[in-house]
């Protein structure tokens, strides 16, 4: 779809949303391998790129396909990779150069279910943590979780004004099911989409150092051929660019890297709180999940139970001042995911005293159903 199209709603499968929402943030650079359930992220990308001047390849392996946005962005463009299971454990070591280089790129992980090449076509929900901690080292990484295809489209542009903003990694993180819902979206012209860019570096000087920053810890990043003398390395390095094994100008390093994603957490963050105020129970869903949770939690109420859901948009960081808000007061929370218990880890972690908790987990390769949720919450509250 060209820049200048006009705005229209349409029938579209999430991967397709995600691509489009790509190209209408300006990404001109798309690098990735075939990998089910995300190929068709590639595919549309492959259309759409040439009708805005920009730059499909089609890279040899996982491993290249990050390397190659990095080096891309480097050099100055919006670009993106997607990739599903054993494609985005390929991309974890280039992906943490990035997040140590402060090299802005966006990549798609479509989940199916594992280990290794497990599931190909049936969707999961269990990179959760390894889409935090997937690279090794302390490192800043946003993960956005969308619900529908619409937020796929809205958010995968959110994603590229987050890394542009903060210069970080941002992850797109949904699963087969969504990938390949068709539902209606309404594109965006350009006209209406708000647009980030990163900050560049405008005037070299002898004395320039590329990893210096502000109050907002973000550096100015320095365009290729613009006269700046600028050093990248993934070891760690001082503001000079240069690699450096001082305690105090590690410690500088890496605090600042990790700060600047708290620093803009209250625009980083996103979620959805439905009928949670009255509540007496929170149910805690992501993904598709949440959409079976939404009626569940309609059902319970119909019951006279007084229950509420708390779906994290933004899964990392994740949005923990509003959801100890939340879930003060509250009697029980029930965490629905399709993995063996993920992000009832991180759940545990902020729940009042005598709050109890339970997950709900499927790893069958189906998804979780509201009347799978519903007797969930009947138990909850049974016991309680």
């Amino acid at each position: 779809m060209p820049d200048s199209a006009p705005s229209d709603t349409v029938n579209l499968p999430g991967n397709h949303a995600c691509a489009l929402g790509a190209i209408a943030a300006g990404c001109r650079f798309y690098a990735g391998y075939p990998i089910t359930p995300s190929s068709e992220v590639a595919e549309r990308m492959s259309v759409e790129l040439p009708r805005v001047d920009g730059v499909f390849i089609q890279m040899e392996d996982e491993i290249a396909s990050m390397g190659a946005i990095v080096g891309a962005s480097m050099g100055g463009m919006k670009a993106m990779t997607a990739t599903s299971g054993p494609g985005f454990s390929l991309k974890q070591e280039n992906l943490g150069y990035a997040a140590g280089a402060e090299v802005p790129c966006v990549i798609v992980n479509v989940m199916r279910g594992g280990p290794s090449t497990g599931l190909p076509t049936r969707p999961a929900q269990a990179d959760v943590m390894q889409a935090r901690w997937g690279t090794h080292g302390d490192h800043p990484i946003v993960v956005i979780t969308p619900d529908s295809v619409p937020e796929i489209y809205r958010e995968t542009i959110r994603a590229f004004n987050i890394s542009e903003q903060l210069r970080v990694p941002v992850i797109m993180l949904y699963d087969e099911a969504l990938g390949h819902l068709i539902e209606p979206v309404r594109l965006s012209d350009s006209a209406e989409v708000e647009i980030a860019n990163r900050k560049w570096a405008s005037e070299p000087t002898p004395d320039f150092l590329p990893y210096a920053s502000g109050d907002d810890l973000v550096p100015e990043m320095v365009r290729p051929g613009d006269g700046f003398r600028s050093h990248t390395t993934g070891l760690t390095h001082a503001e000079s660019g240069f690699p450096t094994q001082e305690p105090e100008l590690v410690d500088q390093y890496l605090q600042r890297i990790l700060d600047k994603i708290d620093v803009h957490a209250e625009a980083i963050e996103r979620y959805e709180a439905i009928a949670c105020d009255d509540a007496d129970y929170l149910v805690v869903a992501f993904g598709i999940t949440a959409r079976a949770a939404r009626r569940a939690i309609k059902q319970a109420r119909d019951q006279g139970i007084r229950v509420g859901m708390f779906r994290p948009i933004t899964l990392w960081p994740f949005p923990v001042r509003t959801f100890e808000s939340l879930v003060d007061g509250k009697r029980g929370v029930l965490v629905a995911e399709m993995n063996a218990g993920q992000l009832i880890t991180e759940i545990e972690r902020y729940r009042p005293q005598g709050c109890s908790i339970e997950g709900l987990n499927r790893i069958d390769g189906e998804t979780i159903t509201p009347r799978q949720i519903l007797n969930s919450i009947q138990e909850l509250a049974g016991r309680e």
